[in-house]
């Protein structure tokens, strides 16, 4: 069982998140806490704990800075933030400080429990032990990307769908629908329906390359490419 501390400011909403939790196969609410100090104690009083569901907006302190003090007092419980903030530079300091995934408010039951089942997926390949073949090492990256989409429109493929983001993210350029269907197998308009969904909901951006003549070439980046 994956005993859980859910952290948020506003009682209601961990009850919320903790019978979301409770609702997922495999998870324990161990704890709640609605402060930066009350989680540190958390901390402390279970160590058994192995995830933590963290609020950046707390009122003694941010949720960054509880994960930079947990790591201070040598606590390596896994943390995936579950947060209004959606600035970038939050949601790039909390990858840098170590959080595994990032969840934005509001969400749905369904976005949560994404997340803890790819969570599951890499303690299930951590746990495994071993040396690591790179198909091994793909499946722990893939698991902390696992749950990042949007949900699908009906008549989308979710394993589709990760083969395009996959295709734009190890791309060293932007790429054509055509590129896409060559390096996935995917006929060109599968490619194309795709890559728009991705576009449309900011998951990548899009250019024109213009040719000689006739009409622009469409040409798709994974959106958080550095």
């Amino acid at each position: 069982m994956i005993e859980v501390l859910v952290v948020d400011d506003d009682t209601r909403v961990a009850k919320v998140n903790a019978a979301y939790v409770d609702k997922v196969a495999g998870f324990h609410v161990a704890a709640e806490a609605h402060s930066a100090q009350e989680a540190l104690r958390q901390l402390e009083l279970l160590p058994q704990l192995d995830l933590v569901l963290l609020d950046h907006y707390l009122p003694d302190e941010t949720g960054l800075a509880v994960v930079q003090e947990m790591r201070r007092r040598g606590h390596q419980t896994d943390v995936i933030m579950v947060t209004a903030a959606r600035d970038v530079s939050t949601v790039q300091a909390a990858m840098r400080h170590g959080a595994l995934q990032y969840l934005v408010k509001p969400f749905a039951f369904a976005g949560l429990r994404a997340k803890l089942e790819a969570y599951a997926e890499l303690r299930r390949t951590l746990d495994s032990g071993g040396e690591a073949e790179q198909a091994q090492v793909d499946r722990i990256f893939g698991a902390l990307s696992a749950g990042s989409e949007p949900d699908l429109p009906k008549g989308h493929s979710p394993t589709t769908a990760e083969l395009v983001r996959r295709a734009l993210v190890s791309a060293e350029g932007p790429l054509s629908a055509q590129e896409i269907a060559e390096r996935t197998g995917l006929s060109r308009q599968t490619a194309q329906r795709y890559l728009k969904l991705l576009e449309r909901t900011g998951r990548a951006t899009l250019t024109l390359k213009y040719g000689d003549a006739g009409r622009p070439e469409h040409r798709y980046a994974w959106a958080t490419r550095t």
